[in-house]
């Protein structure tokens, strides 16, 4: 083959890499200069950011992709209500996500303290620790804030690794998140708390705000993001079957509580020291691992499967975020103890030399499409009215109309979002019409005031 030809040929197989590979197209990028917001404790109004949201530029070559982010979401941050001083803060990372994954065929490499996969909007995904453990030589917590250090230094695994999610859901926001020293990260599925059949934190009563994306169990769950071994993360939900067939369902965690009373080297179950409860499944090693052979809705030991996709018609390898019957995170919640691939992830300066932009094109949805799904809730409504929809590319605009057909209250659902709460506290009982519209489509929903 003449050089030239190679050349060409090279060309074409990349181009066609960026047409279909989703570690290249799936990315989030801000083509609308939306910033990022937050709130503060006590204000219930959210403050507007100086920093964009969402992914800045995707490249990419024959290997890599490159996403520029700074690690701050479209979705409103905060209150973080624990005493975490610290706010989401610009991250201005580049991570390198190989375009072809590959397994690890040796010994599994296990997750780690901080970043361990990336979501489509540039948030960063933790693992299940929190940074504090149990010291059996001084009978006490060691780790984290307010705590000793624990034997070794930082980040060092130790006999009993506390949960973070429910030992630190106090200072989670109503997205299910929080910052370690600025940096904004999930440690579990990023749908909001009070989307949840069973609601475990009441924050988004006062500081509403959505996540990434809403749980929807008639449908695929969608590709959330990519584990620091460049295989591909999901929602909740799959299909039935690993070849891509059959009925929606719920993805389960093959890990299990131990039925225990004691733990070696650590405190009893139950036992209260101070204001501390060491209830079963306060540390993450009171999970055990049961396999569910001929069930593909367990997944394994890294909580994952091979399967069908949407993004991956041909199958590939894909962790799930795992939630029970009510919706609420379920350990390990989306990646570990282990990963299944070669750990290759990581961040970069720069964009290497010769790579390409991929500029996303501009989202063709339609309001009638019957994937584009909105929820208006509560109806009837008192005080507020939350209108949820599927994740959107572009901003959507939403008006409130009384029966004269008056427009008494506007607002947005910003790119990156799926939400935006419209406050009904000072109008009249009666019949609404909700209009939700983009620059060609509308769509309406009936919602009833009463008080």
């Amino acid at each position: 083959m003449k050089k030239t030809s190679a050349l060409f040929f090279l060309m074409g197989v990349v181009a066609l890499q960026a047409q279909t590979n989703p570690a290249i197209t799936k990315f989030l990028q801000n083509t609308t200069g939306i910033t990022g917001r937050h709130y503060v404790a006590g204000n219930a109004t959210p403050i507007t950011d100086a920093v964009q949201a969402n992914v800045q530029s995707v490249h990419y070559n024959a290997t890599y992709s490159f996403v520029s982010a700074t690690g701050i979401p479209a979705y409103i941050t905060g209150p973080f209500q624990d005493g975490n001083p610290s706010l989401a803060a610009a991250q201005n990372k580049i991570f390198r996500i190989p375009l072809a994954p590959t397994q690890n065929t040796g010994t599994p490499t296990p997750t780690n303290a901080g970043n361990i996969g990336v979501f489509i909007n540039g948030v960063a995904l933790f693992d299940y620790r929190d940074g504090v453990a149990w010291n059996n030589s001084t009978m006490a917590l060691c780790g984290g804030p307010g705590n000793p250090p624990c034997p070794g230094g930082p980040g060092t695994t130790q006999a009993w690794n506390r949960d973070a999610i429910p030992a630190e859901r106090a200072g989670f926001d109503c997205a299910k998140a929080h910052p370690a020293m600025g940096n904004y990260h999930h440690h579990q599925n990023p749908s909001a708390f009070n989307l949840d059949l069973v609601v475990l934190s009441n924050v988004c009563d006062t500081y509403p705000s959505d996540g990434l994306y809403v749980i929807n169990p008639n449908q695929h769950s969608p590709l959330l993001g990519f584990a620091y071994d460049g295989f591909p993360i999901y929602g909740a939900y799959g299909y039935i079957n690993t070849n891509g067939t059959g009925a929606i369902t719920r993805m389960k965690s093959s890990y299990q509580l131990k039925n225990q009373t004691t733990r070696t080297n650590g405190p009893a179950v139950n036992q209260v020291l101070g204001a501390q409860t060491f209830f079963n499944g306060y540390f993450r090693e009171d999970y055990e691992y049961i396999a569910h052979p001929g069930d593909p809705t367990y997944l394994d030991e890294h909580n994952g499967r091979f399967c069908v996709t949407p993004e991956y018609p041909n199958g590939i390898y894909c962790y799930f975020t795992t939630v029970d019957a009510n919706h609420n995170s379920e350990y390990p919640y989306a990646v570990g103890p282990t990963f299944y691939g070669n750990v290759v992830v990581t961040t970069v300066t720069s964009v290497p030399a010769g790579a390409t932009q991929y500029n996303q094109p501009l989202s063709t949805a339609s309001l009638d499409d019957s994937n584009f799904k909105v929820v208006v809730a509560p109806n009837p409504a008192q005080e507020f009215i939350a209108i949820q929809t599927n994740t959107t590319e572009n901003d959507l605009s939403v008006e409130l109309i009384d029966e004269l057909g008056k427009i008494v209250k506007t607002s947005k659902i910003v790119q990156g979002s799926t939400l935006c709460v419209l406050e009904t506290d000072t109008l009249y009982n009666g019949v609404y019409i909700i209009k939700i519209s983009d620059a060609k489509n509308v769509t309406a929903k009936k919602v009833i005031i009463s008080k």
